[in-house]
């Protein structure tokens, strides 16, 4: 059985209000319930990547607490706002703008009660960011008849980033959970560390802004065909790969049977360029330009005898690093290092790299080094 409201020692204004609450909870209940999920739907459709969305209907001991506190402030229920809150936490800060252009389609917003707390730190201390809506359910996004109840109450929904949220957990546990009042020279200390935090909120924006220009950059000049300015990465292998750069040779080789190529990443062999020393895409231009006739010979003597219908997308690739290295003259211990690379260490790649090795021998660039 419920606890009368009276317990909490409120005026009779007060604790009409509490009754109130008491009767509309289950209702709150379910608008927390639809404003979640449709928040969490449109984050998914947006692509926009959170840390949370939260969301609570405020306990009623932490509503009666209130209205002891300021109970006069509200002539009814509906006049307290955050009753029913959501959270979204995001990983950065211009991600807030983007998500609230979303909750404002979305949701209606409560223009004269919603704030943004982002615009109206003061300037002598850092604080608690966050961008708060007050917003009700629109009829359009879900309505019930039987209860029209859930297109009238109002809920609040907070946005902030990580760091922000952080904060204001910090300062909310150690300024106001301990209710003990923080000296002066305490906050100094909490002030600081919330500026050391603001600034790295605005760094981590600055960093993924610039990371986002380089790899639009990246992608120009890949498509642009100008190879030599792009320095060879994890990003710009992958654009290059876009391009299919190794098709040709792998063609060629498959004519050899008629063979069908298996399509399979070609990623693992960045690796193996980074320990050839390559540091731009042109390098890899110039390993198809020059070596491309020697690697499909030896795709000859590799497969030219057999009935093998079916082939690796890799071989062009294989084939060029192979012949890559027996030129530098690193022999059979190189092709081994590069399955070793490319595979760990097993003694499988050290029979591969022997059996790659005899067939280059009949290469005339073999010959040539032997001599």
């Amino acid at each position: 059985m419920e606890d009368s409201v009276e317990k909490y020692g409120l005026d009779l204004h007060a604790t009409m209000i509490l009754e109130e609450y008491r009767e509309k909870w289950s209702v709150c209940q379910r608008i927390k319930d639809i404003v979640l999920s449709s928040i969490r739907t449109v984050l998914d459709e947006s692509g926009i990547f959170v840390t949370a969305v939260e969301g609570r209907v405020k306990t009623e001991k932490s509503l009666a607490g209130k209205l002891e506190l300021k109970g006069q402030k509200y002539a009814f229920l509906s006049d307290i706002t955050d009753i029913i809150g959501a959270r979204v936490i995001t990983y950065y800060s211009e991600d807030v703008d983007k998500i609230s252009a979303l909750m404002e389609k979305m949701f209606d917003i409560d223009w004269e009660n919603s704030v943004d707390k982002r615009r109206i730190l003061q300037l002598d201390r850092f604080g608690y960011q966050s961008l708060h809506y007050i917003c009700r359910i629109p009829k359009s996004l879900y309505h019930d008849p039987n209860c029209g109840e859930i297109n009238e109450i109002r809920f609040e929904i907070q946005m902030r980033t990580t760091l922000q949220h952080m904060w204001a957990t910090i300062y909310h546990d150690i300024g106001y959970k301990s209710g003990v009042e923080i000296p002066v020279e305490y906050l100094r200390n909490l002030n600081r560390l919330a500026g050391m935090l603001e600034l790295a909120d605005d760094e981590f924006s600055r960093i993924r802004s610039t990371i986002t220009d380089y790899r639009r950059r990246v992608t120009e000049l890949v498509a642009s065909g100008r190879f030599e300015d792009v320095s060879l990465n994890g990003d710009s292998f992958d654009n290059y790969l876009r391009l299919k750069p190794f098709d040709k040779l792998n063609h060629r080789v498959a004519a050899i049977n008629q063979a069908e190529i298996h399509e399979t990443t070609l990623k693992p062999y960045l690796a193996v360029f980074r320990e050839l020393h390559f540091s731009t895409l042109g390098d890899l231009e110039q390993l198809i330009r020059v070596h491309s006739d020697d690697a499909f010979q030896l795709a000859v003597l590799q497969i030219g005898g057999t009935d093998l219908d079916i082939i690796s997308s890799v071989v062009a690739v294989q084939n060029l690093c192979s012949v890559y290295i027996l030129k530098k003259g690193l022999g059979v211990k190189g092709l081994e290092w590069m399955f070793d690379i490319l595979n760990g260490k097993t003694s499988y790649n050290a029979s591969r790299a022997a059996r790659i090795y005899e067939h280059a021998l009949h290469l005339p660039f073999m010959k040539d080094l032997n001599n």
